[in-house]
């Protein structure tokens, strides 16, 4: 079927009108709103006090998800939203890093607000376009379209019945429909899923960008939470955003200067320094897996171990070598960091497009770890060919990788069997049940639909129907508040077990990483310590997604010098740039004490609404002792010397003459109390009670003592 046959398929429901403004110091004050129930399209003002308070970003799309639903709206409901939000340095091209945007909705898996993060063009496309945020809610009966005209000044809902689902497919037909040639590819950014969405809670939403190099749209994913599935729930099948151009000061910001200035800096440290330190610019982040593997922090089997000596088969080299080279690989303009890595002319060898050559992004770090270490499976083809279906298909390749080594695991220790999972053999190793359960899922058939329920749902399954023991699924199964780990072993770092488990949408390492610091480096050694250090970085790194960056400038790529500095794990050069770089857009008086203040303002009110949804307390900070320490006698005795060195240095028993069994359950005990007294550490450091719920006196002193808020907490105090 050809272009012009599906756009003589569309049907317009909706065609609507506005008056463009160009943008003012990296803001435009105004918010899309769209209703694809009655195809409603209008223009909201944003208020004063949303821009101050929340700043963009993470802090618009919550406060528009927070007064669009109510405590108990459910994922499904039509008022849930999906809210797309950038923010005001978000779109600058001069500083690297700057086109990120953040998703926003009630997630399907975890029935509270999640957010993540995304690259590729659409972000700042909608910025360019006319407005800081895109408000998307209700339920269409058919599948639509949404196509926001940045040109022409138009937005336009239409039924678009005959274009495929899968994202690849889907993004090229649609920059070439809009596209008035292709020079023009450049200016259109799409957002999709695919059809594994509709089939399992934790579908993804895909931002394209064009790569004029290669002549390709490629893909960045929004992964978790399952915003995609969200997205197919309403019936959307793409949204789809044109501009004139990118070109000089679309931001219309304070300070251009400043703002080259220190981009050049940054750009001079990229060359001269990335090939000694993190090797983003050949490897991107899957450098990590040989780092990991060293330092028996890469998740393999279900997180029972941290390293495997056939890891060498999917270390950083071995990505090296199958990702094209000397490509300027930004997914956004200008940023010089090159990370997004990808495969080119792969051979699709399964599925619904095998004999098919595709491009893949990636595999980053942890496609490799979920999809090949943590499964047991050391074949860089099929972590490459299930990275690329997960994305095509449109699912989080992080909750794929850690709900499947769950599966093995189950399937090894006999909670699963051939008849429970219609004759897919699910070991741990095995590529070609595995890839063949990803592509049940697709077509919505078989074991396929249970796998789609995620890690949380198949546990209550599996103890529904007495397959196996509930404690020990509940050990083993790796997520928290419903969400799937993201793929580092935590054990021996029990900052990074806060890190993880404290996180207000579930863990999610762009929260805090701090393995290196209180592991290997040692520098976080008490519970004052790591709670200091789980409240900066935290709400550190929320900045990050208020204002449009990209993390990975932060810290992946380190002045020459930064060793020498006082704080050297926050790189004080660089949170001097972003210090400027956001005086120098915005025009406003800005210090790294008030970056901290904005992103508090933000987390607090995210863990508020958590309350306001019936979560949001102690017991929803509770982590799967896998995440902590030993389940079994097996994986004690894989470090055994370790343990039992622990067991006498740091709790005060001789281990000699007691069996495996006694150890673990002294280790247990012990680690499941430095577990409590860190949470009680934390909640101290962050203003919250004991029950983790913000203090009014808290909210008073930053300025968040909102009424809606208050009549939340006071309940709990």
């Amino acid at each position: 079927m050809n272009i012009e046959e599906m756009k003589t398929a569309h049907k317009t429901l909706k065609h609507w009108s506005y008056d463009w403004k160009p943008l003012h110091r990296g803001y435009t004050d105004k918010v899309l709103y769209i209703n694809v129930s009655d195809n409603e399209i209008r223009e909201k003002a944003v208020p004063a006090g949303m821009k101050e308070k929340f700043i963009g970003g993470k802090g618009y799309g919550l406060r528009l998800l927070w007064d669009a639903t109510r405590p108990y709206t459910k994922w499904d409901d039509p008022e849930n939203e999906i809210n797309i939000c950038s923010g005001p340095i978000g779109g600058i091209t001069q500083y690297s890093g700057a086109g990120k945007s953040i998703c926003v909705s009630i997630s399907p898996q975890t029935n509270i607000p999640i957010d993540s993060n995304v690259g590729g063009f659409f972000g700042p496309f909608l910025k360019f376009s006319g407005f800081d945020a895109l408000e998307l809610q209700g339920k269409a009966e058919n599948d639509i379209m949404i196509y926001i005209d940045g040109v022409n000044h138009t937005v336009e809902i239409f039924e678009a019945p005959l274009e495929p689902m899968d994202s690849h497919e889907l993004v090229e037909i649609l920059t070439d429909m809009f596209a008035d040639d292709d020079k023009d590819k450049k200016n259109i950014a799409v957002v999709s899923t695919g059809k594994a969405a509709e089939h399992s809670i934790f579908g993804m939403l895909n931002f394209s960008f064009y790569d004029p190099k290669r002549k390709k749209v490629r893909l960045k994913q929004a992964g978790r939470g399952g915003i995609g599935t969200v997205f197919r729930n309403k019936k959307i099948k793409a949204i789809v955003c044109k501009i004139p151009g990118v070109k000089g000061n679309l931001n219309d910001v304070e300070d251009l200067q400043a703002i080259m200035e220190r981009g050049k800096t940054f750009n001079k440290e990229m060359r001269e320094l990335d090939d000694d330190q993190a090797e983003m610019r050949t490897k991107g982040t899957a450098h990590l897996v040989n780092i990991m593997n060293d330092y028996d922090l890469l998740p393999v089997h279900n997180y029972k171990f941290g390293s495997h000596p056939e890891a060498d088969a999917i270390h950083g080299d071995v990505w090296k070598a199958r990702f094209t080279q000397g490509i300027p690989d930004g997914c956004w303009i200008g940023c010089n960091m090159a990370c997004a890595k990808g495969v080119d002319n792969y051979l699709v060898r399964t599925g619904p497009y095998a004999g098919q050559k595709v491009i893949v992004d990636g595999p980053e770090y942890e496609n490799a770890g979920g999809l090949g270490s943590n499964c047991g499976i050391f074949n860089p083809d099929y972590v490459i060919e299930a990275n690329f279906y997960c994305d095509t298909y449109g699912i989080c390749t992080i909750t794929w990788g850690t709900l499947l080594a769950f599966v093995m695991e189950c399937y090894e220790n006999g909670i699963l069997n051939e008849e429970r999972t219609g004759g897919l053999k699910l070991n741990f190793g095995n590529a070609d049940s595995a890839m063949e359960l990803l592509h049940q899922l697709a077509k919505g058939e078989g074991f396929g639909l249970i796998a789609g329920q995620a890690t949380r749902k198949m546990k209550k399954i599996f103890i529904e129907k007495g397959w196996g023991d509930p404690d020990f699924l509940q050990d083993i199964g790796m997520e928290n508040k419903g969400l799937e780990y993201s793929e580092y072993v935590s054990k021996e770092s029990l900052a990074q077990q806060g890190g993880f488990a404290m996180t207000n949408k579930g863990p999610q390492h762009d929260e805090a990483w701090l393995i290196f610091m209180d592991m290997v480096n040692n520098q976080i050694p008490t519970f004052e310590d790591k709670a200091e250090a789980l409240h900066y970085f935290p709400m550190f790194r929320t900045w990050f997604g208020l204002v449009g960056l990209c993390k990975l400038p932060w810290n992946d790529v380190e002045p020459e010098n930064n060793a020498e500095t006082d704080e050297p794990a926050k790189v004080p050069e660089h949170v001097d740039n972003y210090v400027t770089i956001y005086t120098a857009v915005t025009g406003k008086p800005f210090s790294k004490e008030e970056m901290i203040t904005q992103s508090e303002r933000v987390y607090n009110f995210q863990r508020i609404f958590n309350l306001r949804r019936g979560y949001g307390m102690r017991a929803n900070d509770a982590q799967p002792y896998r995440a902590a320490g030993p389940v079994t006698n097996e994986e004690y005795e894989s470090r055994e010397e370790r343990y039992d060195k622990q067991m006498k240095e740091l709790i005060g028993v001789d281990p000699e003459g007691k069996s495996t069994t006694e150890k673990n359950a002294i280790m247990r005990k012990y680690r499941e109390e430095q577990y409590e007294l860190l949470l009680d550490a934390v909640y101290q450091r962050r203003g919250w009670t004991k029950d983790g719920v913000p203090k009014i006196s808290h909210l008073k002193k930053l300025g968040m003592d909102l009424p809606e808020l208050i009549e939340i907490v006071e309940k709990y105090q």
